[in-house]
């Protein structure tokens, strides 16, 4: 990605600073809620860099990116899984093979918020 591409910047950024993103999409059935979450892949100088206190970017990193859904009803609980299903799962090397993945999933960027501002219970 390059800083022209579709990525807010400070989602764009989070990314590269090891932050999880996620992004609620259309679910299979009305009483289901579907959400596709990036996790950025931590390295070794990244377990470093916390424990010396600060946070590492870098524009290398590669993402694991998964599709889940999950009931309604148990969302908001502590059994959000039972009756969870992964949809789909897929890696990406680097942040070109990231958007790749968004694409063929139709998942835009500017859909993506952090986890906080989501319902999404991981």
């Amino acid at each position: 990605m390059d800083e022209g591409s579709d990525w807010p910047t400070d989602r764009l950024t989070a990314l590269r600073l090891g932050r999880r993103l996620v992004a609620e999409v259309p679910a299979s059935r009305l009483d289901r809620r579907a959400f596709v979450d990036i996790r950025p892949e931590q390295s070794d100088s990244d377990g470093q860099a916390r424990d010396e206190g600060w946070v590492r970017s870098d524009v290398g990193r590669s993402f694991r990116l998964e599709h889940g859904e999950y009931d309604r009803e148990r969302i908001e609980g502590f059994d959000y899984d039972i009756g969870a299903a992964l949809i789909r799962c897929a890696d990406a090397l680097d942040e070109s093979e990231l958007t790749t993945v968004l694409n063929a999933w139709s998942v835009r960027p500017d859909m993506f918020v952090y986890p906080w501002g989501s319902d999404d219970p991981r």
